[in-house]
Protein backbone atom coordinates (compact mmCIF):
# COMPACT_ATOMS: atom_id res chain seq x y z
CA UNK A 1 0.00 0.00 0.00
CA UNK A 2 1.30 3.31 -0.78
CA UNK A 3 1.85 6.23 2.13
CA UNK A 4 -0.41 8.84 1.96
CA UNK A 5 1.11 12.30 0.31
CA UNK A 6 1.54 14.58 2.56
CA UNK A 7 -1.49 16.89 1.32
CA UNK A 8 -3.89 14.09 1.24
CA UNK A 9 -3.27 13.58 5.40
CA UNK A 10 -6.04 15.07 7.72
CA UNK A 11 -5.09 17.89 9.19
CA UNK A 12 -5.54 18.62 13.33
CA UNK A 13 -7.98 21.81 11.56
CA UNK A 14 -9.98 18.71 10.20
CA UNK A 15 -10.03 16.91 12.86
CA UNK A 16 -11.31 19.46 15.12
CA UNK A 17 -13.94 19.85 12.53
CA UNK A 18 -15.08 16.46 12.57
CA UNK A 19 -15.64 16.62 16.54
CA UNK A 20 -17.49 19.82 16.41
CA UNK A 21 -20.04 18.76 13.26
CA UNK A 22 -20.45 15.09 15.25
CA UNK A 23 -20.70 16.61 18.88
CA UNK A 24 -23.17 19.25 17.54
CA UNK A 25 -25.25 16.76 15.72
CA UNK A 26 -26.16 18.98 12.67
CA UNK A 27 -24.99 20.52 9.54
CA UNK A 28 -27.07 23.60 10.56
CA UNK A 29 -25.58 23.43 14.03
CA UNK A 30 -21.97 23.60 13.18
CA UNK A 31 -22.18 25.90 10.33
CA UNK A 32 -23.92 28.67 13.10
CA UNK A 33 -20.63 27.47 15.15
CA UNK A 34 -18.33 27.87 13.10
CA UNK A 35 -19.42 30.69 11.27
CA UNK A 36 -19.72 28.99 7.94
CA UNK A 37 -22.41 28.57 5.18
CA UNK A 38 -24.29 25.57 5.72
CA UNK A 39 -23.14 24.33 1.71
CA UNK A 40 -19.17 24.87 2.73
CA UNK A 41 -20.20 22.91 6.13
CA UNK A 42 -21.38 20.25 3.91
CA UNK A 43 -18.43 20.22 1.43
CA UNK A 44 -15.64 20.31 4.08
CA UNK A 45 -17.40 16.78 5.80
CA UNK A 46 -17.61 15.46 2.34
CA UNK A 47 -14.11 15.84 1.00
CA UNK A 48 -13.47 14.58 4.25
CA UNK A 49 -15.11 11.59 4.01
CA UNK A 50 -13.45 11.43 0.24
CA UNK A 51 -9.74 11.66 1.38
CA UNK A 52 -10.84 8.76 4.13
CA UNK A 53 -12.79 6.41 1.72
CA UNK A 54 -15.48 5.82 4.50
CA UNK A 55 -18.61 7.43 5.64
CA UNK A 56 -18.35 9.14 8.96
CA UNK A 57 -21.95 10.31 9.93
CA UNK A 58 -25.08 9.45 8.32
CA UNK A 59 -27.86 12.20 6.96
CA UNK A 60 -31.04 12.16 7.89
CA UNK A 61 -33.49 15.20 7.97
CA UNK A 62 -33.12 15.94 11.53
CA UNK A 63 -30.01 14.84 12.75
CA UNK A 64 -26.25 13.46 11.78
CA UNK A 65 -25.48 10.03 13.42
CA UNK A 66 -22.44 8.51 13.66
CA UNK A 67 -21.35 5.69 10.94
CA UNK A 68 -19.30 2.66 13.08
CA UNK A 69 -16.40 4.14 11.20
CA UNK A 70 -17.41 7.61 12.17
CA UNK A 71 -17.50 6.53 15.93
CA UNK A 72 -13.86 4.71 15.83
CA UNK A 73 -12.52 7.82 14.00
CA UNK A 74 -14.41 9.74 16.78
CA UNK A 75 -13.25 7.74 19.41
CA UNK A 76 -9.17 8.28 17.80
CA UNK A 77 -9.58 11.97 17.22
CA UNK A 78 -10.32 13.41 20.43
CA UNK A 79 -7.12 11.68 22.24
CA UNK A 80 -4.82 12.84 19.56
CA UNK A 81 -6.41 16.56 19.62
CA UNK A 82 -5.93 16.82 23.44
CA UNK A 83 -2.83 15.61 23.48
CA UNK A 84 -1.76 17.88 21.01
CA UNK A 85 -3.16 21.25 22.95
CA UNK A 86 -1.55 19.44 25.93
CA UNK A 87 1.93 19.57 24.27
CA UNK A 88 1.49 23.07 23.34
CA UNK A 89 0.82 24.48 26.25
CA UNK A 90 3.58 22.09 27.99
CA UNK A 91 6.35 23.54 25.47
CA UNK A 92 4.51 27.41 25.05
CA UNK A 93 5.30 28.20 29.09
CA UNK A 94 2.06 30.05 29.31
CA UNK A 95 1.27 29.14 32.80
CA UNK A 96 -0.03 32.79 33.71
CA UNK A 97 -1.96 33.80 30.39
CA UNK A 98 -4.57 30.83 29.69
CA UNK A 99 -5.78 30.42 25.99
CA UNK A 100 -7.68 28.54 24.71
CA UNK A 101 -10.91 27.00 24.98
CA UNK A 102 -12.75 25.57 27.69
CA UNK A 103 -16.38 24.20 27.69
CA UNK A 104 -17.85 23.48 30.82
CA UNK A 105 -21.25 21.12 31.37
CA UNK A 106 -23.07 21.62 34.78
CA UNK A 107 -26.35 20.82 36.03
CA UNK A 108 -29.78 23.40 35.95
CA UNK A 109 -29.91 24.31 39.27
CA UNK A 110 -26.82 23.97 40.77
CA UNK A 111 -24.84 25.59 37.45
CA UNK A 112 -27.08 28.96 37.97
CA UNK A 113 -26.64 29.71 41.11
CA UNK A 114 -22.66 28.49 41.83
CA UNK A 115 -21.19 27.49 38.47
CA UNK A 116 -22.35 30.29 36.38
CA UNK A 117 -20.39 32.46 38.80
CA UNK A 118 -17.51 31.09 39.13
CA UNK A 119 -17.01 31.52 35.09
CA UNK A 120 -17.64 34.78 34.82
CA UNK A 121 -14.99 35.16 37.97
CA UNK A 122 -12.71 33.11 36.07
CA UNK A 123 -13.31 34.75 32.60
CA UNK A 124 -12.43 38.08 34.43
CA UNK A 125 -9.00 36.94 35.08
CA UNK A 126 -8.23 35.20 31.95
CA UNK A 127 -9.51 37.24 29.08
CA UNK A 128 -7.62 35.23 26.16
CA UNK A 129 -9.51 32.10 27.60
CA UNK A 130 -13.02 31.09 25.27
CA UNK A 131 -15.29 29.73 28.04
CA UNK A 132 -18.61 27.81 27.50
CA UNK A 133 -21.24 26.50 30.30
CA UNK A 134 -23.72 24.46 29.05
CA UNK A 135 -26.34 22.97 31.17
CA UNK A 136 -28.16 19.55 30.94
CA UNK A 137 -30.81 17.62 33.62
CA UNK A 138 -28.07 14.40 32.94
CA UNK A 139 -24.76 13.39 33.46
CA UNK A 140 -22.90 13.92 29.52
CA UNK A 141 -21.02 11.00 27.50
CA UNK A 142 -17.94 12.77 26.76
CA UNK A 143 -17.30 11.18 23.48
CA UNK A 144 -20.81 12.55 22.42
CA UNK A 145 -20.34 15.70 24.26
CA UNK A 146 -18.34 18.82 23.05
CA UNK A 147 -17.27 18.89 27.09
CA UNK A 148 -14.37 19.12 28.66
CA UNK A 149 -15.31 19.41 32.41
CA UNK A 150 -18.28 18.04 33.80
CA UNK A 151 -19.92 19.22 37.32
CA UNK A 152 -21.86 16.45 38.26
CA UNK A 153 -23.37 14.69 41.67
CA UNK A 154 -21.60 11.79 43.07
CA UNK A 155 -18.37 9.91 41.46
CA UNK A 156 -18.50 8.92 37.97
CA UNK A 157 -18.92 5.42 37.45
CA UNK A 158 -16.38 5.04 34.54
CA UNK A 159 -12.99 4.51 35.12
CA UNK A 160 -11.55 6.20 32.30
CA UNK A 161 -12.78 9.13 33.66
CA UNK A 162 -11.23 11.36 36.25
CA UNK A 163 -13.05 12.61 39.67
CA UNK A 164 -12.08 15.55 41.81
CA UNK A 165 -14.13 16.30 44.67
CA UNK A 166 -15.15 20.26 44.97
CA UNK A 167 -17.23 20.64 47.52
CA UNK A 168 -19.30 18.47 50.93
CA UNK A 169 -22.97 18.41 49.47
CA UNK A 170 -25.49 17.05 52.22
CA UNK A 171 -29.04 16.77 51.48
CA UNK A 172 -31.79 16.97 53.97
CA UNK A 173 -35.06 16.53 54.64
CA UNK A 174 -37.75 19.41 54.90
CA UNK A 175 -41.31 19.85 54.45
CA UNK A 176 -43.59 23.84 54.14
CA UNK A 177 -44.98 24.64 57.51
CA UNK A 178 -48.66 23.46 56.34
CA UNK A 179 -48.01 19.87 55.45
CA UNK A 180 -46.35 19.95 58.93
CA UNK A 181 -49.45 21.13 60.35
CA UNK A 182 -51.57 18.96 58.37
CA UNK A 183 -49.99 15.62 58.78
CA UNK A 184 -47.92 15.80 61.46
CA UNK A 185 -43.88 15.23 61.18
CA UNK A 186 -41.81 11.94 61.37
CA UNK A 187 -40.36 11.01 64.35
CA UNK A 188 -37.91 8.91 63.04
CA UNK A 189 -36.49 7.28 59.15
CA UNK A 190 -39.21 4.28 59.45
CA UNK A 191 -41.90 6.85 59.73
CA UNK A 192 -41.44 8.34 56.16
CA UNK A 193 -42.93 5.43 54.81
CA UNK A 194 -46.53 6.94 56.08
CA UNK A 195 -46.06 10.24 54.65
CA UNK A 196 -46.00 11.68 51.52
CA UNK A 197 -43.00 12.02 49.78
CA UNK A 198 -41.80 14.30 46.66
CA UNK A 199 -39.72 11.95 44.24
CA UNK A 200 -37.05 13.62 42.65
CA UNK A 201 -35.90 10.69 39.51
CA UNK A 202 -32.49 11.76 38.37
CA UNK A 203 -29.32 10.03 36.75
CA UNK A 204 -31.66 6.59 36.48
CA UNK A 205 -31.15 6.35 40.15
CA UNK A 206 -33.29 4.38 42.58
CA UNK A 207 -34.88 7.34 43.48
CA UNK A 208 -37.76 5.77 45.97
CA UNK A 209 -35.26 4.63 48.29
CA UNK A 210 -33.60 7.20 50.71
CA UNK A 211 -30.17 6.34 52.19
CA UNK A 212 -29.42 8.27 55.53
CA UNK A 213 -26.48 8.40 58.17
CA UNK A 214 -26.87 10.12 61.58
CA UNK A 215 -24.14 9.67 64.07
CA UNK A 216 -23.71 5.93 64.75
CA UNK A 217 -25.59 4.10 61.63
CA UNK A 218 -27.03 4.29 58.51
CA UNK A 219 -30.21 3.45 57.22
CA UNK A 220 -32.06 3.04 54.34
CA UNK A 221 -35.69 3.44 53.03
CA UNK A 222 -38.36 2.75 50.72
CA UNK A 223 -40.81 6.12 49.90
CA UNK A 224 -43.69 6.89 48.04
CA UNK A 225 -44.80 9.70 47.05
CA UNK A 226 -47.83 10.92 44.08
CA UNK A 227 -45.35 13.52 42.94
CA UNK A 228 -42.93 12.87 40.81
CA UNK A 229 -40.37 14.97 38.94
CA UNK A 230 -36.72 14.93 37.35
CA UNK A 231 -36.24 18.82 38.02
CA UNK A 232 -34.86 19.69 41.56
CA UNK A 233 -36.76 23.25 41.13
CA UNK A 234 -39.81 21.69 40.25
CA UNK A 235 -39.60 19.23 43.14
CA UNK A 236 -38.42 22.64 46.03
CA UNK A 237 -41.80 24.21 44.29
CA UNK A 238 -44.06 21.21 45.14
CA UNK A 239 -42.76 20.93 48.89
CA UNK A 240 -43.35 24.57 49.13
CA UNK A 241 -46.86 24.33 48.03
CA UNK A 242 -47.46 21.59 50.77
CA UNK A 243 -47.52 18.37 49.05
CA UNK A 244 -44.97 16.56 51.00
CA UNK A 245 -41.26 15.62 52.33
CA UNK A 246 -38.76 16.43 49.94
CA UNK A 247 -35.13 14.80 50.31
CA UNK A 248 -32.81 17.86 48.82
CA UNK A 249 -29.72 19.36 48.49
CA UNK A 250 -28.64 21.85 51.59
CA UNK A 251 -27.57 24.58 49.44
CA UNK A 252 -31.38 24.48 47.55
CA UNK A 253 -33.48 24.00 50.86
CA UNK A 254 -30.88 25.91 53.07
CA UNK A 255 -32.54 30.03 52.03
CA UNK A 256 -36.19 28.58 52.48
CA UNK A 257 -35.51 26.64 55.89
CA UNK A 258 -33.79 29.91 57.33
CA UNK A 259 -37.04 31.69 55.75
CA UNK A 260 -39.30 29.51 57.59
CA UNK A 261 -40.84 28.60 54.39
CA UNK A 262 -39.70 24.88 55.00
CA UNK A 263 -38.83 22.79 58.53
CA UNK A 264 -35.84 21.06 58.91
CA UNK A 265 -37.06 17.29 58.97
CA UNK A 266 -34.82 14.85 61.14
CA UNK A 267 -32.14 17.35 61.04
CA UNK A 268 -29.99 14.28 62.76
CA UNK A 269 -30.12 12.60 59.66
CA UNK A 270 -28.78 13.27 56.77
CA UNK A 271 -28.40 11.73 53.34
CA UNK A 272 -24.94 10.67 51.94
CA UNK A 273 -23.37 10.56 48.41
CA UNK A 274 -24.54 13.89 47.04
CA UNK A 275 -21.16 15.33 46.91
CA UNK A 276 -20.07 17.69 44.17
CA UNK A 277 -17.74 16.31 41.12
CA UNK A 278 -15.60 17.57 38.61
CA UNK A 279 -15.29 14.99 36.20
CA UNK A 280 -13.08 15.25 33.09
CA UNK A 281 -11.30 12.25 30.97
CA UNK A 282 -7.87 11.16 31.47
CA UNK A 283 -5.39 11.92 29.64
CA UNK A 284 -1.16 11.71 29.50
CA UNK A 285 -0.68 15.29 29.96
CA UNK A 286 -3.84 17.52 31.22
CA UNK A 287 -4.35 21.16 29.76
CA UNK A 288 -3.52 23.97 31.95
CA UNK A 289 -6.26 25.58 31.79
CA UNK A 290 -8.86 22.84 32.55
CA UNK A 291 -6.48 21.92 35.84
CA UNK A 292 -6.48 25.62 36.62
CA UNK A 293 -10.17 25.97 36.18
CA UNK A 294 -10.61 22.68 38.50
CA UNK A 295 -8.38 24.79 41.24
CA UNK A 296 -10.40 27.74 40.81
CA UNK A 297 -13.76 26.41 41.29
CA UNK A 298 -12.69 24.01 43.97
CA UNK A 299 -11.38 27.13 46.21
CA UNK A 300 -14.47 29.47 45.30
CA UNK A 301 -16.97 26.93 46.17
CA UNK A 302 -15.23 26.07 49.48
CA UNK A 303 -14.75 29.15 50.81
CA UNK A 304 -18.81 29.74 49.75
CA UNK A 305 -20.82 29.81 53.20
CA UNK A 306 -24.39 28.64 51.44
CA UNK A 307 -22.22 25.76 50.57
CA UNK A 308 -20.22 24.80 53.69
CA UNK A 309 -22.43 25.42 56.64
CA UNK A 310 -25.43 23.22 57.60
Amino acid sequence: MLNQSRESRTSSDDLAFFLRVASLGSLTAAARALGLSLAAVSKRLSLLEQRLGVQLLRRTTRKLELTPEGRRYLEGARPLLEQLVALEDAVSGETAELRGTLNINASFGFGRRHIAPCVSAFAALHPHLALSLQLSSQPLNFLDAHVDIDIRVGEPPDSRLVARKLVHNPRVLCCSPAYAAKHGLPDSIRALAQHNCILLRQHDSDFALWRFVGDAESLSQKVRGNLVTNDGEVAMRMALDGHGILLRSWWDAKHSIAAGELRHVLPEWRSPDGDIFAVWQAQRQQPSRLMAFVTFLQERLQSDSALTHL
